[in-house]
């Protein structure tokens, strides 16, 4: 058997469901699907159940344990060359194989990754928050994009690697958040490059809300420290552009705030003080932050061709750059300047 995918589900049935479904319409058959629920209350083998007749599926259930064990239990289960990772929130469109046998058969490739698109039916909401994973304007670029800020390291929605590397390597880490790039890491360290297959793109759901999408993006944040922690020569310098980007805005806010108070002060005649006026101040902290959104704004409508989708990617803009801002800011400051462990300083978010 030539593939084995391996997806870690947790509480969605309804995204196997679709996910599944997606994978009938493959010309190229030669794979299995190793489902595996990680202590899920809302489990989905009867939606496995539904696709036997139609898929080589096989489904297995485990104590919750985080994605990586998870992956790393299917991985133990399948009988393919190579071991291809998703995640269960994707959708496979009809040509994936065939453009991974083509990077395969062109690089000889033993670990691989492809970029993310969304699909017509994901909402305004979803292509947003797809937008700002994925845009070089928020440095999204790296993650699978043909204009990268950083050589390409595959990530868990979309990754191939050969059953044999997976296996020398000891599958993925024990690490709740960053444990795709910990693995893509040992990749490059064990001498295997890891190649992007461009035209091997999957359907990436991600987050339905920003408040979830912050969630996630503030985790992200917070497992580029632990990363770093790990392989301190991992942390390059767009990875301190959110944190940047962060303080930035903070600044421009206070700038603006600043201008207000001048503004009402200096009219009442409580104050007078050699400070740029209130207008001039507001002015200062407004134009950078709408200049950006400006940015934001017309790539994606232009990308997306949709008005709607061009203004929700400005939020979805600032909260993708702030909550990893904030979560890489955190992350230091009780990691780097407190010295507290992983476990010690994350187990309200990671280690319940």
């Amino acid at each position: 058997m030539k593939y084995s995918l391996v997806i870690p589900v947790y509480n969605r049935p309804d995204e196997v469901s679709e996910l599944l479904e997606s994978l009938t319409h493959q010309a190229f058959t030669d794979f299995e699907v190793i489902i595996v629920e990680d202590g899920s209350s809302v489990p989905c083998l009867d939606v496995v159940k539904a696709y036997e007749g139609r898929l080589d599926v096989h489904y297995f259930s485990k104590p919750n344990s985080g994605p990586g064990q998870t992956r790393n239990y299917g991985a133990e289960r399948a009988k393919g060359d190579y071991l291809l990772i998703l995640d269960s929130d994707v959708l496979i469109p009809e040509g994936y194989f065939e453009a991974v046998e083509s990077g395969i058969e062109e690089t000889g490739a033993l670990a691989f990754g492809g970029p993310d698109r969304a699909h017509p039916s994901f909402s305004a909401t979803q292509k947003a928050i797809n937008y700002s994973m994925t845009s070089f304007f928020t440095t999204g670029g790296i993650r699978g994009g043909k204009k990268k800020m950083d050589k390409f390291y595959p990530r868990s929605f979309n990754m191939g690697v050969k059953r044999e590397v997976y296996q020398q390597l000891g599958g993925f880490s024990k690490m709740r958040f960053g444990e795709d790039i910990d693995f893509s890491i040992r990749i490059f360290e064990a001498g295997y490059p890891c190649h992007l297959f461009s035209e091997a793109w999957v359907y990436h759901k991600r987050r339905t809300d920003f408040r979830k999408f912050f969630k996630q993006v503030h985790n992200s944040g917070i497992a580029r420290i632990n990363l770093y922690k790990k392989y301190p020569s991992s942390l390059k310098m767009v990875h301190l552009l959110p944190a940047v980007f962060t303080l930035g805005t903070l600044f421009c806010l206070l700038l603006i705030l600043a201008g207000i108070v001048y503004g009402v002060l200096n009219q009442s005649g409580i104050i007078q003080i050699d400070f740029p006026g209130g207008p001039v101040g507001v002015a200062l902290g407004l134009l950078p932050l709408l200049l950006y959104a400006m940015i934001i704004f017309i790539d994606s409508a232009l990308r997306n061709k949709s008005l709607k989708v061009g203004l929700l990617s400005i939020p979805a803009a600032f909260i993708q750059l702030i909550g990893y801002g904030t979560g890489f800011l955190r992350a230091w400051w009780g990691r780097c300047v407190k010295g507290k462990g992983e476990m010690e300083a994350f187990k309200k978010n990671f280690y319940k």
